[in-house]
Formats: structure tokens, sequence, C-alpha cells
């Protein structure tokens, strides 16, 4: 049973299917809005049929058969988008689970049983890919995004296991160091494209493996942001399925563990969100009752780190000094980029808002 996407999914199967995030969804209630339908003059009649995530939304006809060489009436399921389906693949299906992605990008993402969306606009609020389930997603522009571009920009004749190794020798801190990773904008919780990664607190004494840690340290800390979003609206993880880059280094690991002061974990799957798409076709396809079932049949935690008490003191020191830097700084970012254009600076909100969400 495939999970494909929505143009491929009209090619092979002549029906329309849309994501949620059209404008027009009532989310709480998963269904259209009525509301913005009167609001824009838009029939019902216009709109595709919605459906859960696991549910056989279409089939495939004779031309997608033809096409791809799939049987005649193979059926295709809702599916999801991608962090909902990375959710999924991490076990992420009941409420208060919540998983942490440091890829390019950092994502944080909880699956709840109830609709609470964030009127402040820090969080995404959407159906989540498990029937009944909402998530509550966050996401930092630049997470091992921000590593990447140290590496490649001031170590690229180091390998990663090397920058590791340098780093391990850095006390918590870096010597006083902190870095703002805002290297391509900010989204949650800032929603600033203006924004611009720094480092604070520079020295002669500072070199590249300080540097190198401050920088894991920045990004644990902007992920922290996002934890912390959640938490101020009831919703208190207690422990998070970790991937992607800091995943792979230890002492990234260790320290996004001692930031988030909470137990972090691995699973037993890495294909992430290919994976929670399977699980999605099996259910549709009757191999499990239902999606919860399925990961619990087949996710498991392998590895488990445990917070430091000394590290999670420290960090929690730093983290209330990280929180200034942004605030202390969004001026200065306005300025130099007023400055880059040739603008008057002083017309911050104005380069803000036509600045839009691109970032240069």
């Amino acid at each position: 049973m495939p999970l494909v996407d929505s143009g491929n999914r009209y090619r092979v199967t002549n029906h329309i299917i849309v994501v949620i995030r059209t404008g027009l969804m009532d989310v709480g209630a998963r269904k259209w809005s009525d509301e913005m339908l009167d609001a824009f003059d838009i029939p019902s009649t216009w709109l595709p049929d919605l459906c859960e995530s696991p549910e056989i939304c279409a089939y495939v006809n004779e031309e997608g058969a033809a096409a791809t060489g799939l049987k005649i009436g193979t059926p295709i399921v809702g599916g999801a988008g991608d962090q909902s389906a990375q959710a999924i693949g991490s076990g992420i299906v009941d409420d208060g689970q919540t998983s942490l992605t440091v890829g390019t990008s950092g994502v944080v993402f909880t699956s709840a049983d109830r609709y609470l969306p964030d009127e402040e606009g820090r969080l995404h609020t959407f159906c989540h890919a498990v029937p009944g389930y909402y998530a509550y997603l966050g996401v930092m522009q630049s997470a091992a995004g921000s590593l990447r571009w140290l590496h490649d920009e001031l170590a690229n004749t180091a390998d990663y296991d090397g920058l590791n190794a340098m780093i391990e020798t850095v006390p918590r801190g870096s010597l006083g160091l902190l870095f703002a990773p805002y290297l391509a904008g900010e989204r949650h919780p800032y929603y600033d494209p203006l924004a611009r990664g720094a480092f604070i607190g520079l020295t002669l004494r500072h070199g590249l493996k300080e540097m190198a840690r401050s920088v894991m340290e920045g990004v644990a800390f902007g992920m922290r942001d996002l934890l912390e979003i959640l938490r101020s609206k009831e919703i208190r993880p207690t422990s998070a399925a970790i991937s992607g880059g800091a995943a792979n280094s230890p002492v990234w690991r260790q320290l996004m563990t001692d930031v988030m002061n909470m137990p972090l974990y691995t699973v037993n799957t890495t294909e992430g969100a290919a994976y929670g798409a399977a699980i999605l076709a099996g259910v549709g396809g009757g191999i499990w009752h239902d999606v919860p079932t399925a990961s619990k049949a087949l996710i498991h935690r392998i590895d488990e780190g445990q917070p430091e008490a000394e590290g999670v003191e420290n960090y929690e020191r730093l983290y209330h000094v990280f929180r200034k830097v942004y605030p202390a700084l969004s001026d200065l970012f306005v300025d130099l980029i007023a400055l880059k254009r040739n603008e008057p600076s002083d017309q911050s909100e104005s380069l803000r808002f036509r600045t839009g969400g691109i970032v240069g």
C-alpha cells in the first residue's frame, strides 16, 4: 500500500488531497472552517474530502497503474508531512511524547491529545498523523547546520570525530563564550528573518575548540527555548527521543541532555519519516489496528542518557544569560541589514515587514 505525495497522488488516482496548512482548516475540529469559507465566499463543494493520515483515501487508477507498475485498485492512504511522519517513525504517538531532531534545522515535536494553539504564534499547531491527536512543533532555522558552517569554514581539515574530540576537552560554558545560533534568521520563538549569528564574549584565550563547543551549546539553548514554550502551555515532557547530528555525538548529546534536564534516548530505527510513512500504510492496509499499536510493536528505546547534576546546574545558569542575547542584539541586526542595503536603520519595523520570510 503506497503512500505518495499530493502531486503524484493526483496523477495515479485522479484524487485531490491537501495538507492542513491551507489556512482554511478548523484544526481543533479537524474539518474545514465554516468561518473561513464564509469570510472568503468559498463554497465547500470546491474543497476535497478530508481524511486522517492512516485512512485509505484513494485507489490507483488505470493510468496510474500504467505509469507506475502498481496494480489497478491499489489503495493509497492519506499520509503525512515530513515532521509528523518523522515523529511516528520515532515512536511519538501518545500524549506528551516528544522528539528533538537536530538536523540542518532543529525541531521539537510533541504529541498531545488536546488542542492548545499558542496565541502568540510561537509554535506551529497541526493535526498529528495519529487520529485524535495534535502536533506542537517548534523550529529553529540553523541547528546542526551551525556546526557544519563552523566545520566547513574554520575546521575543514578535521573530520567530525576529531572536532568532537577537541570539544570534549573544553569545560561547560566554553570559557565564557556564547553563540547565538541565528545563521539563517530564526523562526521560533522570534519569527525574525533579520536575526544573525554571533559569538558573545570572544577573547584572546578562545580558539577553535571553544568556539565549536559554544556552537553546540548555543544550538542546545535554542532548542531549550522551544521546550520552554511547550512547558508554558502545561505540556511537560519527561523524556524525549533525539535524532540527527547531536544524537551521533556523545559530547553534544550529553550537553543537550543537561540543558533540557531530562533523559534523551534513541530508538531502534534510523529511517525516520520513511519508517513513519510505512507505518501509516501498514495501518491503512490492516496490518495493525492503529498507529499506536504499530508503534509499540516496532519502535523501542535502545539507549537513554541521563542528565548530570553538575551539568544541569551549570547550564541552567548559562541558559538565563543566553535568554538575554536576542533581545540585546535584535535592533543591531536591523542596523546591519540597513547598512548592507544602504537604507535608514530607524525604520526597523518597516524593514522587518518588507523582508518577510527572506533572509539576506
